[in-house]
């Protein structure tokens, strides 16, 4: 095969990717691991902020997002036995849509499928080649048969285990906090506890109320990073719950059978550079975000964003894009990982800090939810920064 742009990953960033080119006039080629009912399968969040919506509108995927997302204009704050509420549309002016990741990855794959695009999933043994010459490859195995795709570029859009990072790992720096915890998440049936995402620091944990749609919630737990969700029954997941929020909040909860129960590490990653050669990496594949901040889909889609431009331009005759990709891309980057590496500091019980880590948080939330200029800081990262021209 012969493409402009091969693209390793199936997932929001590649097909997202792989949409802005075809807009844009660029051919693509999407080689993915798994099959498309594995991808689709991935529970993810959904929090998406203006400068996502607004590259799902550029790349003509939007019409079921802006049918059915859910706007909202705020987030509620639960702690030491009172509920704030952060209005995001009074302090900005801006609002964030909830949206199913998996729902963007579905519009994705059928607008990739109704344009007659190439994707192949199942390939075995994916492989990056001369990315630092002039005649990059991506080999694989497809049915035992052995393939290559010749092309121009290679986006890495293969994610944390990828291989596309794992291929230049020796030219990496790599800038990494794993956190002592991770969110036991459970999703069901049932409406959510509010109409806004709420996040609650308490004594037993940090615990968030989220939802995907009407019907459908998503709940998450602070656990130990060792934990194991088989250990969790239903049962114990709403009582715990309960436990965590506020009075108000645990009156309106609705339980059911859980759909889906499971346990996310935390970590803060961050690799520098992001461009070899001929070989890009965006989304998971060059940082990971705890989801405390909402940010990691979204800082996904601001680098696909950057990279279509800058692979656009280089087409229509200048390499100014290209030249400038990773610089631009972290320079977001590390503004959201702050932003999700304080706001994680915030609402979560470190116990190695004690007695006195807990009255700093309590005496930082109180100015948070008092101080304008503070709400306002918050809300500023929390709807996103204004990708760069």
């Amino acid at each position: 095969m012969r493409t402009q742009v091969a693209i390793v990953g199936a997932g929001p960033a590649g097909l997202l990717l792989g949409a802005l080119l075809h807009r844009a006039g660029v051919d693509a080629v999407i080689v993915e691991q798994r099959s498309p009912d594995y991808v689709l399968g991935r529970i993810r969040a959904g929090v998406l902020e203006q400068t996502t919506v607004d590259l799902l509108d550029q790349a003509g995927v939007a019409q079921r997002l802006h049918a059915e997302g859910l706007l909202h204009g705020g987030i509620e704050l639960s702690f030491a036995g009172s509920l704030h509420r952060i209005d995001f549309k009074a302090l900005t002016g801006k609002q964030v849509t909830v949206y199913g990741q998996t729902e963007v990855t579905r519009d994705l794959m059928q607008a990739r499928a109704d344009h007659g695009l190439k994707t192949v999933y199942e390939a075995e043994h994916v492989s990056v080649h001369d990315f630092d010459g002039a005649k990059p490859q991506v080999r694989f195995q497809l049915g035992g048969r052995n393939e290559v795709i010749e092309c121009d570029f290679i986006a890495g859009c293969d994610g944390f285990h990828g291989v596309c990072r794992a291929s230049v790992a020796s030219a990496i720096e790599v800038f990494e906090r794993v956190y002592p915890f991770g969110w036991l998440g459970l999703l069901s049936e049932t409406p959510p506890v509010s109409h806004e995402l709420v996040y609650s620091n308490h004594p037993r944990g940090f615990s968030l109320c989220s939802m995907r749609s009407p019907t459908r919630s998503r709940y998450y737990l602070q656990v130990p990073s060792d934990d194991k969700a088989e250990r969790w029954s239903d049962d114990a997941f709403w009582d715990e719950l309960r436990r965590r929020v506020h009075p108000s909040v645990a009156e309106s909860l609705v339980t059911g059978p859980s759909l889906e129960k499971s346990i996310a590490p935390l970590r803060s990653f961050v690799a520098e550079p992001m461009r070899f050669g001929r070989l890009f990496l965006a989304g998971d594949a060059a940082h990971i975000v705890p989801p405390t901040g909402a940010k990691g889909l979204n800082l996904a889609a601001s680098d696909v964003g950057y990279l279509a431009r800058a692979l656009a331009e280089h087409y229509a005759g200048s390499d100014e894009g290209i030249d400038g990709y990773s610089e631009r891309c972290l320079r977001r980057i590390w503004r959201a990982e702050r932003f999700s590496w304080w706001f994680t500091s915030l609402m979560h019980d470190f116990p190695e800090t004690g007695a006195f880590g807990h009255k700093m948080q309590m005496a930082e939330l109180g100015y948070l939810v008092t101080s304008q200029a503070a709400s306002t800081a918050l809300a500023e990262n929390y709807v996103g920064l204004p990708l760069e021209a």
